[in-house]
């Protein structure tokens, strides 16, 4: 009998988390998954993970866990506090968790032997740039606490491989959507928050002028990527893009589901975000297969939105 490899996800139980680790399990991993339940939910851990209600702050009950799993393929690291606007009313708790809460996952790795670390990096750390795509090479510009620490996070895996010589890659996700996102709170993202407001016949609340772009990318294509960066030959720090490559404004989003919109007040975010994906296409062969407006029609169909 052939031992599974074992695999660590952080915040397994949130959004990412709870299409990550039902694959991980069909293609025959050992899943161990840590939240705190800050984010996640109970029912996202899937049948046959192996629960660890563990706080990524906490580094000695986290070693521990590490410890506990034999033979560590590879670590997700998905455990954060996400959401611009609440890392700017919440700036010590967002840092105490996304970059402390970071240094602890790859402190316990390294000292565990974890072959591989793939940290769910943002592509919020570019801020505002003069020109799209937005590529790897150009020079970040965070416009927000919650961006900052997501760049700092991929800094330190860089410095975590080239020092000790831990094996890291960090994937800058674009606008992640897809069944189970959470659409509730102040924070939620646009596409399930829309969805969710359309389904109660509400209107869709637009911030701005609904002019600011987006690359959407779902959430079974950024699963794949993942996985892909956990069995390739990456492992040096690198920083790759996972976006769609299109953008689409928001009042186009709004249109695709269709119903009443009102605008409110805009808010401290990047105005247009577009993936350059040649890099990863390249070194992990992976692009996008599910289109926006098939992502979309999926929702409102799970949603019963005619």
């Amino acid at each position: 009998m052939t031992t599974k490899q074992s695999v660590v996800v952080t915040g397994g139980a949130g959004f990412l988390g709870s299409h990550l680790c039902p694959e991980l399990i069909a293609q025959g991993y050992d899943v161990h998954v840590i939240d705190n339940f800050a984010a996640g939910k109970r029912e996202n851990v899937p049948e046959g993970a192996t629960l660890h209600e563990v706080d990524i702050r906490d580094r000695a009950a986290l070693s521990a866990v590490f410890a506990m799993v034999p033979g560590c393929v590879g670590v997700f690291h998905l455990a954060a506090l996400p959401r611009v606007q609440f890392s700017i009313d919440h700036p010590e708790e967002s840092h105490d968790v996304n970059i402390n809460g970071t240094l602890n996952v790859l402190l316990a790795a390294h000292a565990a032997k974890v072959g591989k670390v793939v940290y769910s990096a943002s592509s919020s750390a570019y801020g505002d740039q003069a020109v799209l795509p937005l590529v790897e090479t150009m020079l970040p510009q965070p416009k927000s606490p919650y961006a900052l620490h997501k760049f700092v996070g991929e800094h330190y895996c860089r410095i975590w491989s080239e020092v000790y010589g831990l094996k890291t890659v960090s994937l800058r996700y674009f606008n992640l959507y897809g069944p189970n996102a959470d659409p509730n709170g102040p924070y939620a993202q646009a596409i399930i928050k829309f969805l969710h407001l359309r389904a109660a016949g509400k209107p869709m609340t637009i911030f701005g002028d609904g002019e600011q772009t987006r690359d959407c990318v779902h959430v079974r294509d950024v699963v794949r990527a993942n996985i892909l960066a956990l069995r390739g030959e990456l492992g040096h720090g690198e920083v790759l893009n996972i976006g769609s490559g299109r953008d689409y404004s928001v009042n186009q989003i709004a249109a695709m589901i269709g119903g009443e919109t009102v605008h409110l007040p805009p808010r401290l975010e990047p105005r247009h975000t577009r993936a350059d994906i040649t890099l990863v296409k390249r070194l992990l062969g992976w692009e996008p297969t599910i289109s926006l407006e098939a992502g979309i029609a999926e929702l409102k169909e799970l949603l019963h939105i005619h």
